[in-house]
């Protein structure tokens, strides 16, 4: 006995080890087979996550290069402790929008306090994340319904392409109030200013991608398609920039643009310290009053008075610096659209002007130029003008420097309702793709566990200053395909992103943005779901048309995607506490199969003497009086009616207000002459019955197991001096099927009516014979 005690210890043991650190399972029957095609897969998975990332940082409004601290340690963290084998984690496009919808109210993308509230925000998603898995509330996630993804996921992948035509054409535009605008002006200005090598490099990429993903799968074609454009760009001299002093732009117009446009930033500036500035006085004044006013009469007149005084010094300065950024983006526009050229003066310096302003003799040298103008003012002593194509740039060369967030409690209760969403979605999105390939693999999955690998690899994810991560589609396929055994080949595809920010960073300097752009464009393309929509119509219309709603508000409303997804989320609950309200009730009869089925839908015929009623849900507060008013009306259209069967086998809860409503209908049909009867209920409901003492007042004589032995138990004496032969409930009897009739039911069902009513006719006959 000692020795089976002993063995039952050590089996908790192991199975308490194995829960906290599931990669542990790995290692039975790991071998050097597994850790080959680990190795294999891993790094064909690296080839495609290190542009991709890239590519998806820019998206959520960051410098490329922390797509790849994104990609470093969170896929490895993610595999480790969360319960799929080959699931790949890094950054998604679908997270990096509404990352960048999260941050755009608080921050200029690309600033550096844009850069820390993203990296807080993946602090706050890694721990809403890892408590949902700890406290096993994975479940959570069933309020995204499938057609509100479907409509979300659909309607983020045109905004994501979409948002990349800009860099596609070469232009720049300033981001309207909704995205529909921002992509007008953007086809605006490709109109008038594309740059051509611009679009030209994107167009190679797209093709690189398209033929080798059609020839071969398996072939890395997002990195070949950035080393062949790179290349190009090297060779070709793609990015062409020169950084002059004002007084070497001889455009007057240029110099009084610049010149107003920095004094609007200037004082933008000075409005938003004094914005900051009033809140702190506004606190400190509080804190002053309510310490020293003694009588609380006097505190609250000095307390309303400092309010409404900060509310309107508030609103002032608010207008005052709306008035200023759309001064300031009318003049950041007219920049963009000035022309220059590049001439020699008398003394063969290089001056830059417009074509009207050209100086008389002069020689024009090289090409067009623009004046490269962003949130910031402008250098009047090196202005940088473009040239040619934009370019990566510089990607700081080393790993990341480990540190916490900083924790900014008006951030963290700004940012917190947009964390909860991109943790659902991530979660949602991870969760699909690990139960398809679980499907495959036969591994289980353990969606809580799920939900503590991917909050560690959000939280380990900030601290070497990354944003939200959550599964990849496109990697995972890639990885499971390149034959994957274990995470394993995610810390082998992480030690990849490592080696590439230690050596190979430089070589990515001449990458394309518009190249970035073309693998974003191509990888939302698979997000893409039309046939989504028809399946939802098909299986339920109100689903169908959820999913449209969601899909045209998430389009409307963008880029405030939070909003385009609570209102399918609102929808879907509505809907659900309507069908709740609103339980399917039918009347049955017996059907030729032998089952007791919907009279009106299948043309059965009703019994004079015993009400049948089928009633599918559970019955509680919202929907008790529905269940009261369904079955009365039933009891007044039947004038020979004498006793009534409620089958409940669809009734899974009884709550109070349920049973209360259940006991009073029982009363008042008993007191008209009526009895009552009900079949099928479960166990939980029986229970409940009997502590409220219902299943007493109805009888255990009247609680039947199903509604056949109900019915054979009641017949009797229900049909005593009846006239009624053969009851529909005993036995099946219709009128065979009028041909305008036969279009509503199945082939199979009219094939089964015509059967009986033959063998009815044929039994008929013989009888009469006999």
């Amino acid at each position: 006995m000692q020795v089976k005690h002993n063995n039952n210890s050590g089996g908790r043991k192991k199975n308490l080890l194995t829960a906290a650190f599931p990669f542990l399972a790995w290692l039975k029957g790991y071998n050097i087979a597994s850790f080959r095609a680990d190795l294999v897969s891993g790094v064909t998975v690296a080839l495609v996550l290190v542009p991709q990332s890239m590519a998806y940082a820019q998206l959520a409004g960051l410098p490329a290069y922390y797509g790849l601290y994104a990609s470093f340690l969170p896929p490895m963290i993610a595999a480790l402790f969360g319960s799929s084998r080959q699931l790949a984690t890094g950054p998604v496009a679908v997270v990096s929008l509404m990352t960048a919808t999260a941050l755009a109210p608080l921050a200029t993308a690309g600033s550096e306090a844009f850069i820390a509230y993203a990296i807080l925000l993946a602090l706050l998603v890694g721990l809403f994340q890892l408590s949902l898995g700890i406290l096993r509330f994975g479940l959570v996630v069933n309020f995204l319904s499938h057609p509100v993804v479907n409509g979300f996921t659909n309607a983020a992948a045109l905004i994501i392409a979409t948002s990349q035509l800009s860099k596609l054409f070469g232009v720049s535009v300033d981001s309207a109030e909704h995205h529909y605008q921002t992509v007008y002006l953007v086809i605006k200005a490709a109109v008038a200013f594309t740059h051509w090598p611009t679009l030209a490099i994107s167009a190679l990429a797209f093709a690189v991608m398209v033929l080798l993903k059609r020839m071969n799968p398996r072939i890395p074609y997002v990195l070949v398609a950035v080393i062949l454009a790179t290349v190009v760009s090297w060779v070709t001299g793609f990015e062409h920039n020169v950084n002059v002093p004002i007084e070497q732009i001889q455009n007057t117009r240029v110099t009084s643009l610049v010149t107003a446009y920095n004094e609007t930033l200037i004082e933008t500036d000075r409005k938003a310290t004094a914005r900051v500035a009033l809140t702190d006085q506004h606190k400190d004044s509080i804190a002053f009053y309510s310490a020293i006013d003694s009588e609380t009469e006097s505190r609250e007149y000095h307390l309303a008075f400092l309010k409404k005084d900060f509310e309107h010094r508030s609103t002032v300065l608010n207008l005052e610096m709306e008035e200023l950024k759309k001064q300031s983006g009318q003049y950041r526009s007219e920049l963009r659209e000035i022309g220059l050229l590049s001439v020699s003066d008398s003394v063969g310096k290089s001056v830059f002007c417009s074509n009207e302003q050209l100086p008389s003799g002069s020689e024009q040298v090289g090409s067009s130029w623009r004046i490269k103008v962003g949130e910031k003012p402008l250098n009047l002593t090196s202005i940088t003008l473009i040239g040619g194509g934009d370019v990566i740039g510089t990607i700081p060369r080393g790993l990341p420097r480990p540190r916490i967030p900083k924790i900014d409690l008006d951030a963290i209760l700004n940012l917190f309702p947009m964390a909860a969403i991109i943790s659902l979605l991530g979660f949602m999105e991870a969760i699909s793709i690990a139960k398809a390939m679980a499907a495959k693999t036969g591994h289980r999955l353990d969606p809580n566990q799920e939900l503590i690998g991917q909050g560690l690899a959000n939280m380990v994810g900030s601290v070497s200053q990354g944003y939200p991560v959550s599964g990849s589609f496109s990697r995972s396929a890639v990885n499971i395909q390149a034959g994957a055994v274990t995470g394993i080949s995610s810390a082998v595809a992480s030690l990849f992103v490592l080696l590439t920010l230690l050596l190979f960073t430089p070589l990515l300097y001449h990458l394309p943005q518009s190249v970035l752009a073309a693998i974003i464009m191509m990888a939302v393309v698979g997000l893409l779901n039309v046939t989504g929509f028809v399946h939802s119509w098909k299986a339920q219309r109100y689903d169908g048309i959820i999913g449209i709603i969601t899909f045209l508000c998430t389009l409307a409303f963008a880029p405030h995607l939070d909003k385009g997804i609570l209102v399918g989320v609102g929808l879907s609950l509505i809907l659900h506490l309507l069908r709740s309200m609103k339980p399917d009730i039918a009347l049955l009869s017996k059907h030729p199969d032998g089952t007791y089925r919907n009279r009106e839908r299948f043309g059965l015929r009703q019994c004079r003497h015993i009400a049948v009623i089928r009633y599918n849900g559970s019955l509680f507060f919202a929907n008790v009086n529905y269940l009261e008013k369904e079955v009365l009306d039933v009891v007044s259209s039947m004038p020979e009616l004498k006793h009534v069967l409620i089958v409940g086998n669809g009734i899974n809860e009884l709550d109070a207000s349920g049973e209360e409503t259940l006991s009073h209908l029982v009363d008042r049909l008993r007191e008209a002459g009526y009895d009552v009867s009900i079949s099928g209920l479960n166990d939980s409901v029986l229970d409940a019955m009997r502590r409220t003492f219902l299943f007493y007042k109805i009888g255990e004589d009247h609680l039947f197991r199903n509604a056949s032995l109900a019915i054979e138990s009641i017949y009797a004496s229900t049909h005593l001096g009846s006239d009624e032969d053969p009851c529909p409930l005993i036995q099946a009897d219709f009128t065979p099927l009028k041909v305008a009739d036969k279009a509503k039911f199945s082939p199979a069902f009219q094939k089964a009516v015509e059967s009986f009513v033959r063998k009815k006719k044929s039994a008929d006959e013989s009888g009469s014979r006999g």
